[in-house]
């Protein structure tokens, strides 16, 4: 694996961990949003917003920017956390989360808030939305790349395996998906509900080049990052092993923290577990 400096590691970590703070507080003070899947990708989103991704918040509809995309528009906090961590909105924003006219709405909406590429939320649309986005890059014969979080709950969506085939099909190496498998979706067990295995072969089988991690190791996620763009002739999917609700005792591997909001106790506590200032 290639090796990263301590600096870097611990720069990104704890991004990270200031993602998931605001990601708790944000879904506490709204009494509304999903606080489950928003912490366990934050490693793999702060990998992305703070180290790989080519973008400027003071110009957010730049034409040469890296693309990022929300599949799964319900961690829409996360998308949120970062984009004010970066700079493309006050802070203070973080407060209206969910709250009518607030830029800040329970899933993203691309007309209201700046950094968000693409309105989500029913699931199992980003996938081919990305497509697009990177087969336009190739026509324009520009250089940016598209990222795409997608859910491991969304991918027992149909759609889904129709974009999976046709990036392989238009071999858009311009094109990394990012898994969040954590294994659990809203009405329990991944296996339980659907049952996506075997997920690697499945997307080898559509032409796809397929790195699978420890979605909560930064080095293995910066190392699958850099491979993704060394990878000519086929897209990326870089499957994330994650830990719902990550960062928080009671939040970790709990089904119930889908998309129920903590309460002023809880968030407290998971403030505190969090080391949130």
């Amino acid at each position: 694996m290639k090796k990263y400096s301590p600096e870097l590691i611990n720069k990104l970590t704890d991004k990270a961990r200031l993602l998931r703070c605001h990601v708790v507080e944000m879904i506490a003070r709204a009494e509304s949003g999903h606080p489950g899947g928003s912490l366990s990708a934050a490693d793999m989103i702060a990998a992305l917003f703070f180290h790989k991704l080519r973008h400027d918040p003071l110009k957010p509809d730049w034409a040469d920017r890296d693309r990022m995309l929300f599949s799964k528009g319900h961690a829409a906090p996360l998308w949120y956390a970062a984009l004010g961590e970066c700079g493309y909105f006050p802070k203070s924003e973080f407060a209206r989360l969910r709250e009518c006219g607030s830029i800040l709405q329970g899933h993203p909406d691309m007309l209201k808030t700046p950094g968000v590429n693409m309105s989500s939320g029913s699931l199992g649309q980003g996938l081919s939305i990305a497509n697009g986005m990177a087969l336009a890059g190739r026509i324009d014969g520009k250089d940016y790349r598209v990222y795409v979080l997608l859910g491991d709950g969304e991918i027992q969506e149909g759609q889904i395996w129709e974009a999976a085939m046709a990036a392989g099909h238009y071999s858009l190496d311009n094109l990394c998906a990012v898994l969040d498998f954590n294994g659990l979706q809203i009405d329990g067990r991944l296996q339980d509900v659907m049952n996506p295995e075997p997920i690697p072969e499945k997307w080898r089988a559509f032409g796809w080049n397929v790195i699978e991690i420890d979605g909560h190791d930064m080095s293995q996620i910066l190392a699958a990052y850099d491979d993704a763009g060394e990878v000519k002739g086929m897209p990326t999917i870089v499957i994330g092993k994650t830990v719902k609700g990550k960062g928080v005792s009671f939040m970790e591997h709990a089904i119930g923290f889908h998309g129920v909001a903590p309460t002023e106790e809880e968030c407290k506590q998971a403030l505190e577990e969090l080391g949130c200032g």
